[in-house]
């Protein structure tokens, strides 16, 4: 039993740290849920978890975990050493939560070490776990890219899986990825049923039917969850026990930080905290941004995954009542310490209509490095016998004190360690404050309504049938423009 958790530390996000620009401290003390009915929210959810698009708040429990567990486990036991390389096609939802966990949990190095021995993320073997590319754009040259690596090690693709997510099938990204891998297995010999592990809808849809045709081996995506709640149920979890991520642990994390986040009392709720922090900043105090800026490159891509969560979730024109209200709120990504040397400029001294999340490593015990004595040299001497996670933790630090100094509202969410259950602790963390912010505006935060027109008109440009409306549209609206610099 882990023994530390997530903690948050929200002190300079009030005017005792940071003056106007930030909220009074009364607002939050216990018992002031009550007064702006974070309470009354919390036993809403509780009302409604489980139900609608709140299935992913049963993703860590039976049945759908056992379930899930249960499929995902003994294919991937049958598939270990079978395969050197995986591709997963996905994009969206079906993606960023497979980069975000390969990232944090497996190191960097990952895909250059050599099959053997030894464990994932243990240093210079990858054990009988495949490389893993995931392939989230169309882009020729990169997809390309990918393809031509593995083909240069696989000649005979006859030890490369690939990962094939999409609910619907139509998705025109991943859909054309998808074709372009079939007809590679096909020229070079290969049964699909034999390369091909689809996650999609588990009864319908085009992708489904595909699949049935082919005789695909396929997990689902479960109904109720959608893309950017994903990355807990096989749309995450089969590629990460591909490559030796403990995925009990991270649905154990899960259902650590639910028990937290179910609590009325606010002091003690961590996501109804959150929530009301930058929602309130956000609307009383003009802090429309949100910067989420990790102190360790392995979190880094989990700051992606948070982008959508809050931009595709929040950001909608319309109030539940119909009314226009243009909710939402930007979120940005930076990286500790790299971008101290090319935002904090900005972030310090431009608009003060920030609030940052900054997130921190307690312990990084067996991945630090020390610095050596002896170099001689006066102005950097006081490094010396350092570690290199005291740097970087001192600078995290530092920054900390330059954004309170300019009055800029921050708060810290603090790893004891980087491992699976906290990483798992942390993504349902931020879906269930994205769950009390939309309660909070007031909106659908499970739809995503601005997406679609995006998607017709690529129909349309495309050439599929029934959207040529959409391409004459296109191109009215878009008609040759006189003002163009071409020399």
């Amino acid at each position: 039993m882990l023994s530390a958790m997530l903690t948050i530390d929200f002190a300079n996000c009030l005017s005792d740290r940071v003056g106007e620009h930030g909220l009074d401290s009364d607002a939050l003390a216990p018992g002031a849920e009550a007064s702006h009915g974070l309470a009354a929210l919390t036993r809403k959810l509780a009302g409604t978890r489980g139900k609608g698009w709140e299935r992913w708040r049963e993703l860590h429990r039976n049945p759908m975990r056992s379930e899930h567990l249960g499929a995902i486990k003994p294919l991937a036991e049958r598939l270990r050493g079978k395969f050197d390389n995986m591709i997963v096609l996905g994009i969206g939802g079906s993606a960023l939560g497979n980069i975000a966990l390969q990232s944090a949990l497996n190191p960097a190095t990952y895909n250059l070490a050599e099959p053997g021995a030894g464990t994932s993320g243990g240093g210079a073997k990858r054990n009988k776990w495949p490389r893993v590319f995931v392939v989230d754009n169309v882009d020729p040259a990169y997809f390309g890219s990918v393809l031509n690596y593995v083909l240069a090690v696989d000649p005979k693709l006859e030890r490369t899986l690939f990962n094939v997510i999409s609910k619907s099938g139509e998705t025109a990204e991943t859909a054309a990825q998808f074709m372009v891998i079939r007809d590679l297995l096909r020229k070079h010999g290969r049964k699909g049923q034999d390369h091909v592990v689809a996650v999609t809808d588990p009864a319908k849809g085009t992708m489904r039917q595909i699949c049935n045709n082919e005789g695909y081996v396929t997990l689902p995506v479960p109904d109720g969850v959608g893309g950017r709640f994903s990355v807990l149920s096989p749309v995450g979890l089969f590629s990460a026990a591909m490559c030796g991520i403990d995925i009990d642990a991270l649905l154990d994390g899960a259902a650590a930080m639910d028990e937290r986040t179910s609590r009325e009392d606010m002091s003690r709720n961590p996501a109804a905290m959150i929530a009301y922090l930058l929602v309130e900043l956000g609307q009383q105090k003009g802090k429309v941004n949100h910067v989420m800026m990790p102190y360790s490159n392995g979190l880094y891509l989990l700051a992606d995954w948070y982008r959508q969560l809050w931009a595709e979730s929040l950001g909608k024109k319309f109030a539940l009542t119909g009314e226009e209200v243009f909710a939402g709120f930007t979120p940005i990504k930076a990286l500790g310490t790299t971008d101290q040397h090319s935002q904090v400029q900005l972030y310090r001294e431009g608009p003060n209509d920030k609030v940052f999340c900054l997130v921190e490593v307690e312990s990084m015990e067996g991945a630090d490095v020390r610095i050596p004595t002896g170099l001689g040299v006066e102005a950097i001497a006081y490094l010396e016998g350092k570690s290199m996670h005291a740097l970087l933790n001192a600078e995290k630090r530092a920054t900390e004190y330059a954004l309170v100094e300019s009055r800029r509202p921050n708060f810290t969410i603090r790893f004891p360690k980087v491992d699976a259950h906290h990483v798992g602790e942390f993504i349902f963390l931020w879906e269930m404050v994205t769950a009390y912010a939309g309660l909070m505006l007031n909106i659908d935060a499970y739809d995503q309504p601005a997406v679609e027109l995006g998607k017709q008109a690529t129909f349309g440009l495309m050439g599929r049938a029934g959207y040529e409306k959409h391409l004459r549209l296109v191109n009215q609206t878009l008609a040759a423009s006189p003002y163009v610099i071409r020399d």
